[in-house]
């Protein structure tokens, strides 16, 4: 894959990259940092890439990995205190009650979830993504939709 291969296949899967690293970052700083760390990590070791074919789902692992590092490095920085208090000011009322609902699921099912209905991922894509076998993203999928189901209703019932 040469350079204007690169960018052509980048600038496809770029609202992609941002989303993933937002539905785990939460913080659009974080996640557009992540994304730009990806892509260079990407470009240094484009010649790892075995099969053109693969080339957005070998770069969203890239980014969730750029992703799970920011989140090791913010552990060890914030307290738990000042998180919290960042936690409770970013409610924001313009987002719906399902994107809440999904920004309140676990990690692990948030990902399964942007990745599956909000990117377009197969579940085998996901499985590799995330290092996973097919049947542990399907049970993510499923209990969060479970999961999503319960707080939407909860949702409801407290407007009621």
């Amino acid at each position: 894959m040469n350079k204007e291969e690169f960018i052509q296949e980048v600038r496809s899967a770029e609202e992609t990259l941002y989303r993933v690293a937002l539905s785990i970052l939460r913080n659009e700083p974080d996640a557009a940092d992540a994304v730009q760390e990806a892509l260079l990590r990407a470009y240094e070791n484009l010649h790892t890439l075995r099969k053109k074919q693969y080339f957005k789902t070998w770069l969203v692992r890239i980014l969730m990995n750029e992703c799970y590092k920011i989140q090791k490095r913010q552990k060890r920085l914030v307290s738990y205190e000042e998180y919290m208090q960042q936690e409770s000011g970013r409610e924001d009322p313009c987002y719906t009650d399902l994107y809440q609902a999904i920004l309140e699921l676990p990690q692990e099912m948030r990902t399964a979830v942007v990745l599956f209905y909000m990117e377009g991922f197969s579940i085998e894509e996901i499985a590799s993504i995330t290092g996973s076998c097919k049947s542990t993203v399907k049970t993510r999928l499923f209990r969060a939709r479970a999961q999503l189901r319960k707080s939407l209703e909860d949702r409801e019932e407290a407007i009621c």
